[in-house]
């Protein structure tokens, strides 16, 4: 996720989430069941839960289809079993690049994205080699064109609920939370009537690189496609200023 293009960046996974719904849909899914799974199928007593269902909503998701995936993942038949797993590693150039996977075969995922990075003349390392060029927070992104407030009335509501920073872009609004916040301020601008793009813990780069070779940006790129098309994969965060 660049810094200094988020919500460019956002809508642009979205338009590719939107020619393959299929594929966000069985990737939310999937979190569905692991929630319902940890914490129970009552959003209102499982965070966990209640911030899929949000993930769910910005990506129109239908509600029932969400409430099918709830009531599948609280009976017991057969239900398969998904485990997180985070890979870390470097693109060309040395970019860090930090992969979040939720799987029922962590062989074939270790294999799938390590075979991304191979291709993508990048190479897998080992557990912590990138995250500490990362900082984890609750990330809201809200289109300026979707909200009727001034920056000043966001900011203070945002504060108010709990956000830590608030910060305004060309065309959207960006609110930093702590980790465990982030629920908290969305359901409080939720209340509010504020439509949000996106509302979700991420891991966001400290600094970003830039890369000038167009081999590096080209096989950077591949390597950023191919870990976006595997359905095991949940999120890629990166430190590209693209």
């Amino acid at each position: 996720m660049s810094g200094h293009s988020k919500f460019a960046n956002i809508k642009h996974k979205k338009e590719k989430n939107d020619a393959a719904k299929g594929k966000i849909f069985t990737i939310i899914g999937r979190e569905i069941a692991v929630a319902v799974k940890e914490g129970g199928p009552d959003p209102a007593n499982n965070f966990k839960l209640a911030s899929v269902i949000a993930k769910a909503k910005a990506n129109n998701m239908p509600n029932d289809t969400i409430e099918r995936g709830i009531k599948k993942a609280s009976g017991d038949g057969g239900s398969v079993n998904y485990e997180y797993c985070t890979y870390e590693g470097y693109g060309p150039a040395g970019i860090a690049i930090i992969v979040n996977t939720l799987t029922d075969n962590k062989n074939r995922t270790a294999a799938d994205v390590r075979s991304a990075f191979t291709k993508g003349s990048g190479n897998m390392g080992t557990p912590g080699c990138v995250s500490f060029m990362f900082d984890e927070k609750g990330q809201i992104i809200i289109d300026k064109e979707e909200c009727d407030l001034e920056a000043d009335d966001l900011m203070m509501m945002a504060l108010d609920a709990g956000a830590e920073d608030f910060s305004e872009e060309e065309d959207s609004f960006e609110i930093l939370t702590a980790p465990s916040d982030c629920e908290t301020v969305r359901e409080a601008l939720e209340k509010e009537g504020i439509k949000m793009v996106s509302a979700e813990v991420v891991m966001l780069p400290q600094n970003y690189v830039d890369l000038s070779d167009e081999n590096d940006i080209k096989n950077l790129e591949k390597l950023l496609d191919l870990l976006d098309e595997n359905d095991d994969v949940q999120s890629v965060y990166h430190n590209w200023n693209e």
